[in-house]
C-alpha cells in the first residue's frame, strides 16, 4: 500500500498591492496561526513588475548578519539567478530558493506567495 501525504494549503492575506514597492523590498510582520501564539515573522516582500514571477517571499531575518535587514536589500541578477544583497554584510540571496551564493549552507525560507485581486497572500501549509 502507497502512503501519500495530502497537503491543503491556507492562503493568508498579509497586505495589499498598494503596500509593496515596484523593484524593492518591504516587510510584513505575520502571525504563525499553526503556533497559536501572538509571535510575528518578519517575511521580505519583493515587487518585480517587470519579471516573472513578479512575487517573491523570503525571511526578512538575515541569519549572518543576525538581524532583520533582508527587505532593504538590492535585488540584482547574480549569474543569471535573481538574488537580494543583504546590506550588512553584502551576502547575495538567491529569491527563487533562498540559498546564500557565497555560502550554500546558509539560506533562507521562501514562501509561496501570490496576488488575490490587490491582496497579497502568503501559503500556509496545512496537514
Amino acid at each position: 500500500m502507497n502512503r501519500v501525504a495530502i497537503t491543503h494549503t491556507q492562503w493568508l492575506p498579509i497586505c495589499q498591492r498598494s503596500d509593496l514597492v515596484a523593484d524593492s523590498g518591504v516587510c510584513a510582520h505575520v502571525g504563525d496561526p499553526s503556533a497559536g501564539t501572538a509571535e510575528k515573522k518578519g517575511i521580505a516582500l519583493f515587487f518585480l513588475p517587470n519579471q516573472e514571477p513578479q512575487l517573491y517571499a523570503v525571511d526578512d531575518w538575515d541569519p549572518i548578519a543576525q538581524a532583520g535587514v533582508i527587505a532593504r536589500g538590492l535585488v540584482a541578477e547574480v549569474d543569471g539567478e535573481l538574488t537580494v544583497s543583504s546590506p550588512l554584510y553584502k551576502h547575495h540571496y538567491r529569491l527563487g530558493d533562498g540559498v546564500c551564493t557565497e555560502d550554500a549552507a546558509v539560506r533562507l525560507n521562501t514562501y509561496a506567495v501570490a496576488f488575490d485581486g490587490d491582496t497579497v497572500c502568503i501559503a500556509v501549509d496545512q496537514t
